[in-house]
């Protein structure tokens, strides 16, 4: 492709959501070019062999999907198969390592003895349900304005009303979630298992009064109205693959190992392909990079120019990610739960209330936690098929840690190796307190000797997906509503996808109500495209 082409619309990164909104445009009977830095499309949501010689396709970035909504399936001819996991969550209790609390979708009877067995007051386990059922009032009010114009605070509320969600919305949108969950819940380890699904990469206290972990909490829990989080059969790049394959059968052009290096106001795009600098240009362009990296995309910019225009984009990423492939599950001291119950939904480690917020301090001041809160996915229970038949036979699973409460601002150029080694290390140790055997000798070893164990910082994230700061979400997440008075004037401002330039639209997980794998964001730049395309 030579320079100085012209298209109806441009999408910068080939990551999920554009693919998206490339697939919709396309369909529509746009010319649409998606350029893609990397030599393969998918951004963060692909599967790899992350180890050499090994026959094993890891989610490596991007492990479930609860955000993308049927209606993007069902518009794009999407081929994907998610897989409903039975389990919850199962959370040892730090001070009695043999106990734990199995939240089991499937048997209730059980559930409640589990409850029991942690030593949970009575009523724990009601009160649980209640807590969880209130807020599914207000996921489902508000669910289905994701993939619409955005409403103001004052509709969103309105809605939450008319479902009996009032005393919801005052629970995540009034106050810090803390209030909430610490007035439901007495028990520390129940707490704690609800407090984290408000600190998924999101470095925040229960109270803190910016509310920043409600935003988190809701988003964790409004998936589909219900919150479920499924495993995408396949892999992750299953559900890229098939975005992809739907642009490209609508007609869209998908360049990869194409960098772009300038964007203006104009609708021209410069970039980088096979040692050449190009150019396109197009009546929209589709940013589908964090706001950071479009802010300096843009050409020209004024000296004056800070940043990006929302401070909640200048976020740092709170993680550390790790897989590893085992050549059978561990043996837990729990010996009442069995292994493939415990790792059949999201495993807890040191994520009780009080260690969330010890190891919250401890970040703080400028140290790695420890113990370090961790959450363990094993992908290869709800779908062996990311694993040759030989390690299906021999019994090996995938285990991806999730690890709490490690800010970006403990990680630098010249600390990023030691540091990684230190909190792999941590990992480790934070895993091994809750099992009845050591996880090291289980990690398989790969042709050339080296174990199958790969481990992620904010940096090294940023690096490879270019994620500012490492921030899985592109910077700090927004509510999915504007305040009441929040000009609503253009389709780009009521879609939730505007940048300061008109014809340039944030269409990746920057964009309001972005964040995890939904191709929200790319549906909705596409729709406001096709809205001013309408217009014009």
């Amino acid at each position: 492709m030579t320079g100085n082409e012209a298209f109806d619309s441009i999408v910068v990164g080939g990551g999920h959501n554009g693919l998206a909104a490339a697939a919709y445009l396309a369909k529509a009977g746009q010319r649409v070019l998606v350029l893609e830095k990397l030599e393969h499309a998918g951004g963060a949501a692909v599967s790899a062999r992350a180890f050499d010689g090994v026959a094993a396709r890891l989610s490596r970035y991007s492990y479930l999907v609860s955000l993308l909504p049927q209606q993007v399936i069902d518009d794009l001819g999407l081929r994907i198969r998610l897989a409903r996991r039975r389990f919850s969550s199962y959370t040892p209790d730090p001070s009695h390592p043999g106990r734990g609390l199995l939240i089991d979708n499937g048997d209730a009877a059980s559930t409640a003895a589990s409850f029991a067995a942690i030593g949970a007051p009575e009523g724990e386990a009601a009160a649980f349900d209640s807590f969880y059922a209130s807020c599914r009032k207000l996921t489902k009010a508000l669910w289905p304005t994701m993939t619409a114009p955005l409403q103001t605070r004052s509709e969103a509320r309105t809605l939450a009303a008319a479902a009996g969600a009032t005393e919801a919305w005052e629970a995540v949108m009034e106050r810090p979630i803390g209030d909430a969950i610490a007035g439901a819940l007495q028990h520390d380890l129940v707490r704690g298992t609800v407090l984290t699904d408000a600190l998924i990469g999101t470095f925040a206290r229960a109270g803190d009064r910016d509310l920043q972990q409600n935003i988190c909490f809701l988003y964790h829990l409004i998936g589909g109205g219900t919150g479920d989080w499924d495993v995408p059969i396949g892999g992750m790049g299953a559900v890229s693959g098939e975005l992809e394959r739907a642009a490209r059968d609508a007609g869209a052009t998908v360049l990869t190992g194409a960098e772009v290096t300038a964007v203006d106001a104009a609708g021209r795009v410069g970039y980088r392909r096979a040692g050449r600098q190009h150019e396109a240009t197009a009546s929209w362009v589709l940013a589908n990079v964090a706001p950071a990296v479009l802010h300096r995309l843009r050409a020209p910019r004024d000296a004056s120019d800070g940043g990006p225009s929302n401070p909640n984009h200048a976020r740092e990423g709170a993680q550390v990610k790790v897989n590893l492939l085992l050549t059978r599950l561990p043996r837990l001291l729990d010996q009442s739960v069995r292994p493939e119950a415990a790792f059949g939904g999201t495993f807890h480690v040191n994520e009780s209330w009080e260690q969330l917020d010890k190891a919250y301090l401890t970040a703080e001041s400028g140290s790695v936690p420890e113990p370090l809160p961790c959450e363990i996915y094993c992908h290869s229970l709800a779908d062996p098929s990311i694993l040759s038949q030989e390690l299906q036979a021999a019994g090996a699973h995938t285990v991806t840690v999730f690890g709490l409460h490690v800010p970006d601002r403990l990680i630098t150029d010249e600390n990023n190796d030691a540091r990684r080694a230190e909190l792999q290390a941590a990992v480790l140790r934070s895993l091994n307190a809750v099992l009845a055997e050591p996880i090291e000798p289980l990690i398989m070893t790969a042709p050339d000797g080296s174990p199958c164990i790969e481990t992620k910082t904010t940096l090294d994230i940023q690096r490879a997906v270019g994620m500012p700061r490492g921030n899985i979400f592109h910077g700090g997440l927004d509510w999915p509503f504007v305040e009441d008075g929040t000009p609503l004037d253009s389709p780009a401002r009521r879609w939730g996808v505007a940048t300061r330039d008109e014809r340039i639209l944030l269409c990746g997980s920057g964009a309001r109500r972005g964040g995890a794998v939904s191709a929200i964001g790319g549906h909705n730049a596409a729709m406001a495209v096709l809205e001013m395309a309408r217009g014009s």
